[in-house]
């Protein structure tokens, strides 16, 4: 592709992407980023973007990530520095320390990165940032998915436009991709008519990297048996983004028909086919912003929720949350360790409307209502919020009989794990006056407007 077809194939691109990110056009002096690495593709980026940004009337940053990895790290980072100073493009740099503990040191890399890049992004208000991922890079981790018997959604490949809050650590910025369409031997014909300088990472060489052997000695094999297969692998990307598509819909369908994001269904989720079945949990996990569970997870999973003793206490460990069973119904709930023995708090309303608790995770409020407490009381008394304990027991309207917690929660149908995490208010001398979840005691204090309730943080409603 010469220069001038490989500038009008950028500008097209950064129109669609602009268009994405920017109801209308974007005002003058817009911010947009380019993730520079100093390497060939991220300088070809770069050099094709100086000059569109002044055109276009936008303000183009150069945001560069130090790994700390390479004995060239700093060299790089000069090399950075001197390129956009040259093009008067503003630079910031980031310097990230890496142990690869657990993962993998590729993979820490690639989470730091742009963990980093996010962070630039929030400092300068950037709401657009470019990268120059292209189009080996998009059959590079088409299969790489494939080989690693994937799902569909990561047969879809990457996106030219999109946000990534779970990398970038922010929801806001959208991440860019206007090279996808163009070949590695396209930018490096660009990089040698310009007589660009870039940076060369010998490490990306490394064949104990998945993805460099892949790139070294594979891709080049299939490139001689089937000529132009990048862009087959790219178009069958588009068809499996389509397809991943309506999985969603019939998933967002199906969690509709069959519950909420807290919870669903069991009976009703039974009643759709097994692949239906699978697809509203993983929709479900998606929709709670959860790691994918693998299929094998998934089955053992279903066996539990659906084979289990009616009365079992269920519980299924996934590494974001728990998925417990509950009368029927299925929850998904956040891991924390359990109630255990929390330190009792004193505390003496102020008349605010909140007041907050944060070793138990929430919040008490003080609203106006019809069945509470007396107001000037509660401003005189100083009370104690506490875990509850096996002997507490509540009336909650003169009318109504004194029963124990367990028994109240029983009845409002509060889920057992949700039950230890719920404090309770008393007086000093040990009378309960309130209990999360339940309600105000109607026994040990005046009675009045002021109604106390519970909000948890951990157990959101």
């Amino acid at each position: 592709m010469p220069t001038a077809a490989l500038t009008d194939t950028l500008e097209r691109a950064l129109d669609l992407i602009l268009a994405r990110v920017f109801i209308s056009a974007p005002a003058p002096g817009t911010r947009i980023a380019l993730a520079y690495s100093g390497g060939l593709d991220s300088s070809v980026l770069l050099d094709l973007l100086a000059p569109s940004a002044r055109r276009r009337n936008l303000t183009l940053l150069a945001f560069h990530v130090h790994h700390g990895l390479s004995a060239d790290a700093n060299a790089w980072l000069n090399h950075c520095e001197r390129e956009c100073a040259l093009r008067q493009v503003e630079f910031d740099c980031r310097r990230i320390r890496l142990d690869g503990k657990g993962e993998g040191i590729e993979q820490a890399a690639r989470k730091g990165r742009y963990a980093a890049l996010g962070e630039m992004c929030r400092q300068h208000d950037v709401p657009l940032l470019l990268t120059a991922h292209h189009l080996d890079d998009q059959a590079e981790t088409v299969l790489l998915q494939l080989f690693r018997g994937t799902g569909i959604a990561g047969l879809a490949g990457m996106e030219d436009c999109n946000t990534a809050p779970s990398l970038l650590g922010t929801p806001s910025p959208h991440v860019g991709r206007p090279l996808l369409a163009v070949t590695r031997a396209e930018l490096e014909s660009h990089a040698a008519a310009r007589q660009l300088r870039h940076v060369d990472d010998a490490s990306n060489r490394d064949t104990r990297f998945a993805r460099n052997a892949l790139r070294g000695t594979i891709m080049p094999a299939l490139g001689q048996a089937f000529p132009g297969f990048q862009q087959r692998v790219a178009r069958a990307a588009l068809h499996a983004a389509s397809a991943q598509r309506l999985l969603q819909e019939l998933g967002a369908q199906d969690l509709a028909a069959c519950g909420d994001k807290l919870s669903l269904d069991l009976e009703k989720v039974r009643r759709l086919s097994q692949d239906r079945i699978d697809n509203v949990f993983r929709h479900w996990f998606a929709v709670a912003g959860l790691r994918m569970p693998s299929s094998a997870w998934l089955k053992e999973m279903q066996l539990q929720l659906f084979e289990a003793d009616v009365d079992a206490q269920l519980r299924v460990t996934h590494p974001d949350a728990e998925v417990h069973r509950y009368r029927g119904k299925v929850y998904l709930a956040p891991r924390c360790a359990s109630g255990g023995q929390v330190r009792e708090v004193r505390f003496q309303w102020d008349g605010g409307g909140v007041l907050v608790f944060p070793d138990y995770g929430g919040t008490l409020h003080f609203l106006e209502g019809e069945q509470g407490i007396d107001r000037n009381w509660l401003l005189e008394n100083a009370l104690v919020l506490r875990p509850r304990g096996p002997g507490d027991k509540l009336k909650p309207a003169s009318n109504r009989p004194t029963r124990s917690l367990k028994l109240h929660y029983q009845a409002l149908g509060i889920p057992p794990w949700q039950r230890e995490h719920l404090p309770v208010a008393a007086t000093p001398a040990g009378k309960l006056v309130f209990a999360a979840g339940v309600g105000c005691d109607s026994r040990h204090a005046p009675p009045g407007k002021v109604v106390l309730r519970w909000h948890s943080e951990i157990f959101p409603s």
